[in-house]
C-alpha cells in the first residue's frame, strides 16, 4: 500500500508566506501546528461544473473523501506557481491552463495549519486522474450544495467552497 512520505521537507511560513524555516511532512501533519504552504486549483468546465478528486484511502489526511481538483504542498525552495503547475500535471495531467489567483488564507484543523493559495481555471478537455488519486468527476454546484455537511467532502474543501466558490457567482 502506498503512503505519504513523512520525511518529505516542507517550508514553514508566516501568515504572509515568507519562509521562516523547514519541517518534515510528519512534523507538519503531526499536531505541531507549523504553518506550511499549499496550492489549490479549482477546475471548472465550460458548463460551470467543478471537478473534484477523490482522495485515496492511503492518504494520511482525510482518506477517501472528495476534495479540490488539485491540491498539494509547496516543496521547500519551490515557488507557488511552479508548485501549482507541478501538482496539476501530476494529479490530473493538466499542462495547458491559465491559473487565476483567488485568495490566500490560513486553514486550521486539529492536526495541522496550512497557508492555502487558491486558484481557479476553466478547462476544455477532460482531466486524467493519476495513480495519486482515487478518481474524480465534475459536479454541478447544486450537487455539491446538496452534499455539504454529510461527510462526503473534506472539511477544507467545504470551508473553501462556502467561502469562495458558492458565494461568488463570478467564480467560474
Amino acid at each position: 500500500m502506498k503512503s505519504d512520505n513523512s520525511e518529505e521537507v516542507f517550508p514553514v511560513v508566516d501568515e504572509y508566506g515568507t519562509v521562516v524555516g523547514q519541517a518534515t511532512r510528519g512534523m507538519c501533519h503531526g499536531g505541531s501546528m507549523l504553518l506550511h504552504p499549499v496550492v489549490h486549483l479549482h477546475v471548472f468546465d465550460s458548463e460551470g461544473r467543478l471537478y473534484l478528486q477523490r482522495r485515496p484511502d492511503w492518504k494520511d489526511i482525510q482518506p477517501g473523501k472528495w476534495d479540490t481538483a488539485v491540491g498539494g504542498h509547496i516543496d521547500y525552495g519551490e515557488d507557488t506557481l511552479s508548485a501549482l503547475r507541478r501538482e496539476a500535471r501530476e494529479e490530473l495531467g493538466i499542462i495547458d491552463f491559465e491559473p487565476e489567483f483567488i485568495t490566500s488564507y490560513v486553514f486550521t484543523s486539529s492536526r495541522e495549519r496550512e497557508l492555502v493559495n487558491a486558484f481557479k481555471t476553466i478547462i476544455t478537455s477532460a482531466p486524467c486522474p493519476s495513480e495519486e488519486l482515487a478518481g474524480g468527476m465534475f459536479w454541478s454546484l447544486g450537487e455539491i450544495d446538496d452534499n455539504l455537511g454529510k461527510g462526503i467532502f473534506t472539511p477544507n474543501f467545504e470551508e473553501e467552497y462556502k467561502r469562495i466558490i458558492r458565494n461568488h457567482k463570478d467564480a467560474q
